[in-house]
């Protein structure tokens, strides 16, 4: 895609000029993105050495092969902003980290529940609840930069799509236990005996939705205010 017209589709949405001149540049031009690849990619190295159940790792993994190889595959059709992708980048170091204990078996969510006094290991919940608050952005992005979406339709299409990708992955979840590892299924569902874990994975993630769209409109509205002060 040539550098002028990508400047052009990238100047129709919430990108500043310095933004969409490095994004013209693509990844050799993009210190900060080339470092959070590493840094991911650090991560992920050091987390796949001896997890502590190899099968329920690479299970887990299948999120992350099809999530990095798509963004890979569109980079040169469609970039986010460095902040998308450090969300992006932010949500899949978490999953990395359950993937490498399995999320009910998170050395983390131990320590929280020992020290909050809670009835179970909540570092799933954890996780859940930040895809919907890390994923909003880059969802409100791609609404707005490719499918021109504004005022109230720019926050309602990100929260249906995160509430649809969250109910569909707890589906999908369940089929791919069932039908590559049936004797993981706990493991890796990681339900911890909960007969509602789904819909409550399903609600922390709404919640995440909610309050990340809530601090969205009101930095906007902040913004705006600050330069109707400006030209006054």
């Amino acid at each position: 895609m040539r550098a002028s017209h990508l400047g052009s589709r990238l100047s129709s949405g919430p990108v500043s000029k310095a933004a969409t001149a490095r994004l013209a540049r693509g990844l050799r031009g993009n210190r900060p993105l080339q470092a959070l690849i590493a840094g991911y990619a650090a991560l992920w190295i050091a987390l796949a050495i001896a997890p502590k159940y190899r099968s329920d790792w690479l299970l887990e993994n299948l999120l992350v092969f099809a999530f990095v190889g798509l963004l890979a595959a569109t980079f040169r059709r469609f970039q986010f902003s460095n902040a998308s992708y450090a969300f992006f980048a932010l949500f899949l170091a978490l999953h990395t980290y359950g993937a490498h204990y399995t999320y009910s078996e998170a050395a983390f969510g131990y320590w929280l529940r020992d020290t909050l006094h809670l009835p179970r290991n909540p570092y799933d919940r954890i996780v859940h609840f930040s895809f919907g608050l890390l994923l909003v952005y880059p969802l409100r992005e791609l609404a707005q930069r490719v499918l021109r979406l504004r005022s109230v339709w720019a926050y309602l299409l990100p929260f249906v799509v995160v509430l649809a990708m969250s109910a569909g992955y707890e589906s999908i979840e369940s089929w791919v236990a069932r039908a590559v590892s049936p004797e993981l299924g706990a493991a890796y569902l990681g339900t911890q005996g909960d007969e509602w874990d789904s819909q409550r994975d399903v609600d922390r993630a709404m919640t995440g939705a909610v309050i990340a769209l809530a601090a969205i409109w009101l930095r906007e509205r902040l913004r705006a205010r600050t330069a109707k002060r400006g030209k006054g």
